[in-house]
């Protein structure tokens, strides 16, 4: 991984100190004071009953708000600062430092998923990660969350994705680059229009809901122009409270696909929506739609669950999206008839190549003399490593991570898998360097890429990589419905 890379990469609880300096409510400031000396911290936490945060004392605090104010028996409850901004410690490190640049903060308590201190993060130990030049990269990422913001992050990360590039990072890993960023957006629009449907008199979300994100975000994939693929699993509630909470979130969804689409991911041309009620349902209705899917197998249950098939819980309670994993796993395990449905459709898709093992060009359409290298380069390796995975329990989403399931599984030799990885990182890089290409003229990013810009080396080392993820398609297809081409 390059040194670029890696600033992008790392996450907060690589760099956060673990040793904390903690007070409960009601300590004495002057006892608090006495703490922060002896730790020789400039912060210190102040803890409920409970363990939680309540609050932050620093340095500034007590310059500002206890000296010649307070009384030394004063509880530090009356000087220190709340609430307390925080992260997660399996957040992104580059996001936690744009927030404190933004807010000015000098430290910022990392939380674990129950919201309980386990670590500090300085801003000084923290830049010190990053050049000046990835700084600006990193404001630009974390910019505000209005939409002229979120569309300045959207320009902003195609350009970090062409810098790391020509620096020689790997394509999947500035792809997966990409995608969390593009998720991260998703989030923050999430919140956005949770703040704005409650100022508007709609209140608080009537139950507990989970986003989810598919197609090559819930892979962590996604090249620079994905549109919209996600959906909500919302907690199970009695039907004679349907009329509500669906009105509630018909408007919600609504508001937020279209926040989406204002920020830069266009709308899904096939309906793969939040505001869609097929894509919005309860944790139970998703297991009972999943299940006639699988026992009916006819081509819109085939259609749909392939799209399903990578889904990854990004926001919300992630329990509902890890108990639905769960359960479409084992169904499919079960039913080995409609993997084999979904295969015969999703590997019928060839690879851009003709009689000889030549490149295969688009001949009319949009795109004459080109090659859609996303429908005819890697996704017949991702529908083919997708299905083998599943079928074999593997409950990753990204394909390289699926190839190593396959592998551990005994599924799949190291080598053919580590092969496998060469030639989707080929196509991908090929792919990713048309649609960086396409930015820097204006247009939008596509997948269409014209042979003939290519290196003779470069061409040559593509028909190498679509023959072998043509030949593991075949072989895919046949393991899993038995038909020999």
């Amino acid at each position: 991984m390059t040194a670029a890379l890696q600033v992008f990469a790392r996450r907060v609880d690589e760099l956060a100190r673990s040793r904390l300096a903690l007070c409960r409510l009601g300590t004495p400031l002057a006892r608090a004071v006495e703490m922060l000396a002896a730790e020789r911290t400039s912060s210190l936490l102040v803890v409920d009953d409970a363990g939680a945060i309540a609050g932050i004392l620093t340095e500034r605090d007590v310059a500002r708000r206890a000296a010649f104010r307070l009384n030394a028996d004063a509880p530090v409850d009356l000087a220190m600062t709340r609430p307390v901004m925080t992260v997660a410690q399996d957040d992104y490190l580059y996001r936690a430092v744009g927030r404190m640049r933004r807010l000015g903060l000098r430290h910022m308590p990392v939380v674990d998923a129950a919201g309980r201190p386990v670590g500090m993060l300085d801003l000084d130990a923290a830049l010190a990660a990053a050049s000046d030049r990835l700084m600006g990269q990193i404001d630009r990422l974390t910019h505000s969350s209005s939409p002229e913001g979120l569309a300045e992050t959207k320009r902003a990360q195609a350009e970090l994705a062409g810098e790391l590039l020509a620096d020689n990072s790997p394509a999947p890993e500035i792809q997966a680059l990409v995608s969390e960023i593009n998720l991260d957006i998703h989030r923050r629009v999430l919140d956005a229009v949770l703040a704005d449907f409650a100022s508007q008199g709609w209140g608080q979300p009537p139950v507990p809901f989970t986003l989810l994100v598919m197609g090559s975000g819930g892979r962590g994939e996604s090249f620079l122009h994905p549109d919209q693929d996600n959906g909500l699993i919302l907690a199970d509630y009695p039907d004679d409270r349907h009329g509500a909470i669906d009105a509630w979130f018909i408007g919600f969804a609504e508001r937020f696909n279209h926040a989406l689409d204002r920020v830069g991911f266009p709308l899904c041309r096939g309906g793969v929506m939040a505001m869609n009620p097929l894509w919005r349902k309860t944790a139970t209705q998703w297991r009972t739609q999943f299940a006639l899917w699988a026992e009916r197998k006819s081509p819109a249950a085939i259609l749909f669950a392939d799209i399903f098939l990578d889904f990854r819980a990004v926001a919300g309670p992630p329990e509902p999206g890890q108990e639905l994993r769960r359960f479409v796993t084992e169904v499919l395990r079960r039913h080995t008839a409609f993997v084999a449905q979904i295969c015969r459709e999703e590997t019928s898709r060839s690879v851009a190549l003709g009689f000889f093992r030549r490149l295969v060009r688009d001949s009319s359409g949009e795109h004459p003399g080109r090659i859609d290298l996303k429908m005819r380069g890697t996704m017949p390796l991702i529908a083919s490593v997708r299905l083998l995975a599943l079928t074999h329990g593997v409950a990753e989403t990204a394909t390289l991570a699926r190839l190593d399931g396959l592998v551990a599984a005994g599924a799949l030799g190291r080598e053919e898998a580590d092969a496998l990885a060469t030639d989707f990182s080929h196509v991908t890089e090929v792919l990713l360097r048309q649609q960086l290409a396409d930015f820097r003229v204006g247009a939008p990013p596509g997948n269409f890429v014209d042979p003939d810009t290519l290196s003779r080396r470069a061409r040559d080392r593509l028909v190498e990589a679509l023959r072998a993820i043509d030949d593991f398609r075949q072989r895919a297809r046949a393991e899993l419905t038995g038909e020999v081409w």
